[in-house]
């Protein structure tokens, strides 16, 4: 069974991914599965009715077509098909804050632990990563900055709020 990092209690460790990547074309296993967002639209009622339901959202389609349905999805997939592409963080963070998302937001594609960091701090935490990091990296890439100077989803403390001087 394939294997992905997972940061959970604030430490990242290996994690067996019970969920099967389904292409639109693929006969549905049984168990767990991950679908595009346009399978699940067309077949999303009737994948949930037995199994637990994942969708893989690319970064041209909008987190906006999910919302109705983010509270019965154990997984969203958030794809990166180029470490240079990082429209799914923004994705992230919408769903984490503004729409409240307490599921699994996992990062697939080309998920490299350069953007460990970033991910964590827009609320990801799961990875499937493209090169050969294990959680030990994870954690130290993702800390490697002791500084944060905005607010995120990690719920990190800002540099200004540590210095106590306000906003």
């Amino acid at each position: 069974m394939p294997r992905l990092i997972r940061l959970k209690d604030g430490a990242f460790g290996w994690e067996e991914d019970r969920f099967s990547l389904v292409g639109d074309e693929d006969e549905v296993p049984a168990g767990d599965v991950i679908v595009s967002l346009k399978r699940f639209m067309a077949e999303g009622e009737q994948l949930l009715a037995d199994r637990k339901v994942g969708v893989k959202l690319g970064p041209t389609e909008a987190v906006e077509d999910l919302v109705y349905d983010l509270p019965r999805l154990a997984v969203v997939a958030l794809e990166f098909p180029s470490h240079r592409d990082g429209r799914n963080l923004s994705a992230a963070r919408l769903l984490r804050q503004r729409y409240g998302y307490a599921g699994e937001l996992r990062a697939v594609g080309e998920v490299l632990r350069e953007q460990a960091q970033h991910m964590v701090r827009c609320g990801i935490d799961a990875f499937v990563t493209a090169d050969e990091s294990t959680p030990e990296i994870w954690e130290k890439a993702a800390h490697r900055y002791r500084h944060v100077y905005q607010r995120g989803a990690d719920d990190r403390a800002p540099a200004y709020v540590e210095r106590g001087t306000g906003n």
